[in-house]
């Protein structure tokens, strides 16, 4: 077993192309024994966003806090604390924040997404 507080685990920002305002902190993986899946810990400052993209592997989402839209290709979703997400493989995606204070959430993915490509879509980043 492994415990351990959230904040104990460093904070990344997130570099892909088209992401503004984003980080992450990979709370457990492969190297802490996970054998099924990776949980990370994304957080999305006042007007940021993650990339606009897809991948093949599924991945799914509990806001822990604060307000947004998660895109569908190019459908929004109002997001606010306790809502769930299921991003099916390759659904182009995206989590904007639209309030005042920090989004935050959870993603879980499939260790086997690993090395797998991801796609950002042409028009991420652009308004």
């Amino acid at each position: 077993m492994k415990v351990n507080h959230y904040q104990d685990v460093s904070q990344q920002p997130v570099e892909m192309e088209g992401s503004s305002g984003c980080s992450v902190r990979q709370l457990l993986g492969e190297r802490d024994g996970t054998p099924t899946f990776a949980m990370r810990q994304f957080e999305v400052a006042p007007g940021g966003f993650t990339p606009r993209h897809s991948h093949p592997y599924e991945h799914e989402v509990f806001v822990l806090e604060g307000e947004g839209e998660v895109f569908e290709g190019a459908a929004p979703h109002r997001l606010r604390a306790g809502d769930v997400v299921f991003v099916k493989p390759d659904e182009v995606h995206q989590f904007r924040n639209t309030g005042n204070g920090p989004l935050k959430f959870l993603c879980l993915i499939p260790n086997s997404a690993a090395g797998k490509k991801v796609t950002v879509a042409p028009e991420c980043g652009r308004e």
